[in-house]
């Protein structure tokens, strides 16, 4: 029996440590394809140990940037678009959830519904109204064109915090009432600290999506100085001339630092539950 139990825990291992092989392999790939040559970079592209290594001309000719423009810029600007879109868009979500689970309002389960259908539209679709928009708001070729459709709210935060709001005993409404708390109060000093695991958990998703968003900067971003990492990684390919590829896998490498570093930070809190329902004998 013990010999069967060691077996079982030694199968379940090796296929986990095989499929994590196979998962983070393009991360070491990428990585590995930094350190290369360009000349060699696809002539032996299944070694992850390079025949010829090239890390300082890569990371050096990847951070001086294109036309002028150094790599830093990019970053800078996806940092703005990336933290702002991601504070504002989880607190107006956390907010509306909020007064769809406990504010009674007329026609609240309507509106709410109608939120939820967004979910459906693909963000594709609401680029033309949005172009429109930024345009007569003299807002195309600026971060705030970048900003502004992540800032107020997502269908999907909402919908994870509502449910999560409703599993709250809404005795703990009842007693910040009776201590003097007004609806504002009871958002901040109760429901908020106690959602706290779906709102990093949506500020993680958040930061990740707004990060690596490619089609929005694509379309409403036409001057360099302004263009974010996702954008600014393509202008390193030239069809008609040369490509950096050496430039290309080091500046993808470096536009992982953030990601990694928030999921580093953030990462415990994505499993911590609420603390025993906020009721404490």
């Amino acid at each position: 029996m013990k010999n069967r139990i060691k077996f079982s825990s030694l199968l379940f291992h090796f296929f986990s440590l095989a499929i994590g092989l196979v998962m983070i392999y393009p991360l070491l790939w990428s990585l590995s394809s930094s350190f290369k040559d360009n000349a060699f970079m696809f002539s032996q592209a299944y070694s992850l140990i390079p025949e010829k290594w090239d890390i300082l001309e890569n990371y050096r000719s990847g951070w001086k940037g294109i036309g002028g423009i150094d790599f830093g810029t990019f970053i800078w600007n996806s940092l703005i678009v990336s933290g702002l879109g991601t504070v504002g868009g989880v607190l107006s979500s956390v907010m509306a959830a909020y007064a769809f689970s406990r504010v009674k309002f007329k026609l609240s389960a309507f509106w709410f519904m109608c939120v939820m259908m967004t979910l459906m539209i693909p963000n594709q679709v609401m680029i033309v109204p949005q172009y429109i928009i930024f345009k007569e708001l003299n807002m195309i070729n600026t971060l705030s064109s970048l900003i502004a459709p992540w800032f107020f709210g997502n269908a999907f935060f909402i919908f994870l915090m509502v449910q999560f709001i409703r599993g709250l005993p809404m005795d703990l409404d009842e007693a910040a009432k009776m201590d003097g708390c007004g609806k504002l109060g009871v958002f901040y000093r109760i429901i908020l600290p106690l959602v706290s695991p779906a709102v990093i958990t949506s500020t993680i998703f958040s930061f990740y999506w707004i990060w690596q968003d490619f089609f929005q900067p694509l379309i409403f971003i036409s001057q360099p100085k302004w263009f974010t990492v996702s954008l600014a990684l393509n202008m390193y390919l030239d069809p008609n001339s040369y490509s950096n590829y050496g430039g290309l896998f080091a500046m993808s490498v470096v536009s992982l630092i953030p990601v990694i570093l928030i999921f580093l930070i953030f990462q415990r809190y994505l499993v911590e539950g609420i603390a025993t329902s906020g009721i404490k004998g």
